[in-house]
């Protein structure tokens, strides 16, 4: 089965997430939509259409990819995803095979484009992707269609559970008498090389726990289910609650609940983290802390591009994009919005909740003090501690984004200068 997934114009809700990567690589449970997909529908060829600034990066991560090649969609018949589609196990077993377009929420999630529509699709963009869509018999597509960010923290246990159900074996994992184990033996998938030290505990008995090849778990460490650790993550003595995933070759420590930390995060120390998105190359330091609830329980609204949006949830932490750093003490508020290579100096008060990239907030005061060749060998210093390179085709990309962000920076500051000039 051929596949492609797209992006439309509604990624950019999902900034600062989305910075540096496509909707459809943002994860959700245990994968993002394509590696749901790729690993488990039989897909033998895949492409995708991203924004055109990613393209040189994605080639250069997924070599097997065919990236924005429209000659390729007219080879042969291709089922074309949307981005935004969180599926459900018996989605991927069922509707997702069918000769038909999937609907979800009014919003097309699949259909099969034939050769002969490829034309239509390089002249209209996939802005006509429901056009295209309607055109086919039309069937359910169990799951959801995400809107926003927060979507993703919102769903994530129950993606978590999901997929679970994808598990085809499970292997048995003996595990030390000094271990604490609560809940059914079939809610836990442990890989063979992982390591759970003594005085760990495990409860899955609100949901299962998986964790990955090489993933260790040191003493005093606590995880409730559902929740994911992926290969390479270490925690230490963390106290790890439900409906969180722990992404590839993170370090956490502290308290963490029902959060998403994308991979190569680094939440060493104590303090607590909820409700919230960890960009990968994140360092939140020693005794960082988010609100994740608003003392009057109101709902938390979060800054989405000029707009303040009313998530409609009363539990909603921190989106954070990748390369921030966060300075010992940080406490971060309800619905903060902090975009890449963003660095929190903390003055014993909460940052603002809308930090965009490349920014420095230093005693509270938000400035565009990041000096980006430092950030880049900041960045570079970073990612040669988990033996990973920044190449120089991510370097143009930071430096393409850079630009791109300038004007948000301007007229965040400026705000900023606005409400600080009227509270003195």
């Amino acid at each position: 089965m051929r596949v492609a997934f797209v992006e439309d114009s509604n990624a950019t809700k999902f900034h600062p997430l989305t910075l540096a990567r496509p909707v459809f690589e943002l994860v959700c449970g245990q994968y993002s939509l394509r590696e749901r997909i790729v690993r488990h529908c039989g897909v033998s060829e895949w492409g995708v259409f991203i924004r055109e600034h990613l393209a040189e990066t994605y080639r250069e991560e997924h070599p097997e990819a065919r990236v924005n090649d429209y000659a390729w969609l007219s080879q042969a018949a291709t089922v074309v995803v949307n981005g935004l589609w969180l599926p459900t196990a018996d989605a991927l077993r069922e509707e997702f095979r069918r000769e038909a377009a999937g609907f979800c929420a009014g919003q097309p999630a699949f259909f099969t484009l034939e050769p002969f529509d490829a034309a239509m699709v390089m002249r209209s963009g996939w802005e006509s992707l429901s056009l295209l869509a309607q055109a086919q018999p039309a069937v359910p597509a169990r799951g959801m269609c995400l809107e926003y960010a927060w979507d993703l923290v919102r769903q994530n246990a129950t993606m978590l559970h999901e997929d679970y159900r994808l598990i085809a074996t499970r292997h048995p994992y003996a595990l030390q008498s000094q271990v604490a184990v609560i809940g059914r033996s079939e809610n836990f998938h442990i890989a063979p090389t992982a390591r759970i030290e003594p005085f760990v505990v495990l409860d899955a008995s609100e949901g299962p726990i998986t964790i990955g090849p090489g993933a260790v778990l040191e003493a005093f460490t606590r995880v409730a289910g559902p929740c994911h650790i992926d290969h390479g993550s270490r925690l230490l003595g963390a106290n790890v609650r439900g409906g969180t995933t722990i992404g590839p070759n993170c370090r956490v420590g502290g308290e963490v609940e029902a959060s998403i930390l994308h991979g190569y995060a680094n939440k060493y120390h104590a303090g607590f983290l909820g409700h919230s998105y960890i960009c990968p190359w994140v360092n939140l330091g020693a005794l960082t802390t988010n609100s994740d609830l608003k003392n009057d329980y109101s709902h938390v609204r979060v800054r989405v591009g000029s707009e303040s949006i009313d998530t409609g949830l009363t539990k909603m932490g921190s989106f954070i994009s990748d390369h921030t750093k966060t300075s010992i003490g940080t406490l971060l508020n309800t619905g903060s919005s902090i975009g890449a290579m963003s660095m929190i100096l903390p003055d014993g008060q909460l940052a603002p909740k809308h930090i965009p990239s490349f920014c420095k907030v230093v005693r509270g005061e938000l400035t565009d003090g990041v000096d980006l060749d430092r950030a880049l060998r900041t960045a570079r210093a970073t990612m040669e501690r988990r033996n990973c390179e920044l190449t120089a085709a991510q370097e143009r990309l930071w430096r393409r984004l850079y630009v791109q962000t300038r004007v948000e920076r301007e007229n965040a500051i400026q705000r900023f200068r606005e409400r600080d000039s009227a509270t003195r």
